[in-house]
């Protein structure tokens, strides 16, 4: 499928509305992430390693995101996340999905309910990338979005994963906390490489140097949300 270019594509304005915004991503299914780029006048040139995150910074031109890294939103207005999920040719996840970092130093004081996790995962417009077997990221096509908020239950078990993560930490237990905790929610290391530290509290009050650490979401929890929005997978 060839990606129509749009006037002024470069230009891409934040989009209005909710409605307008999954309009934006519906008319993308089936492009290649390349051709969008190409339309955008993004440089893909350069290795993996060079070219690591790029996918996702395309799919933020494209649909008028203007958050950037700043603790706001993907869109401000809309108060909405974007999540671009890399999938198989089955749409099933290649990988955990990164929802924002984990501040270590205060986790005593975290509360869900007023947590940036919880505020990011409010309302979240999923982009399915699908990656075709051995070819380059920028044959990736874009799949069907889902513009997803948590149901009760489903912020119930969100929650508890959560809270199951803070009180460890809270109590002194940071390198107790694996990417085996947790239903949907897991924390695993985040950082720009491995010698990157950051100031946790061990059981005795003493400052102790770790890895940082971010939330993310298990691929079977996205999956599943991608079929149905209401899902509730073990």
């Amino acid at each position: 499928m060839e990606f129509q270019r749009p006037k002024a594509l470069r230009e891409v304005v934040p989009p209005g509305s909710p409605e307008e915004l999954m309009a934006r991503a519906r008319a993308l299914v089936g492009v290649e992430l390349g051709s969008v780029a190409v339309a955008l006048g993004i440089d893909t040139t350069g290795t993996a390693v060079k070219t690591k995150g790029m996918p996702g910074g395309i799919v933020e031109r494209a649909l008028g995101a203007t958050g950037g890294g700043a603790k706001v939103h993907d869109f401000p207005d809309l108060e909405i996340e974007l999540k671009t999920i890399p999938v198989d040719a089955k749409g099933a996840p290649i990988e955990s999905t990164y929802v924002c970092t984990l501040s270590l130093a205060d986790a005593e004081e975290q509360e869900w309910e007023t947590s940036w996790v919880r505020a990011k995962l409010s309302r979240v417009l999923f982009v399915p990338l699908i990656a075709k077997e051995g070819a380059s990221w920028r044959a990736r096509r874009f799949g069907e979005p889902v513009l997803w908020s948590p149901t009760p239950m489903q912020e119930d078990i969100l929650r508890s994963d959560f809270d199951e993560v803070v009180g460890l930490i809270g109590i002194g237990r940071i390198e107790e906390v694996t990417a085996h905790i947790g239903r949907w929610l897991q924390v695993r290391p985040k950082a720009a490489h491995g010698r990157v530290r950051t100031i946790a509290w061990g059981a005795e009050g003493e400052a102790i140097a770790t890895v940082p650490r971010g939330f993310y979401l298990r691929t079977r929890f996205t999956g599943a949300i991608l079929t149905d929005p209401a899902a509730e997978p073990d």
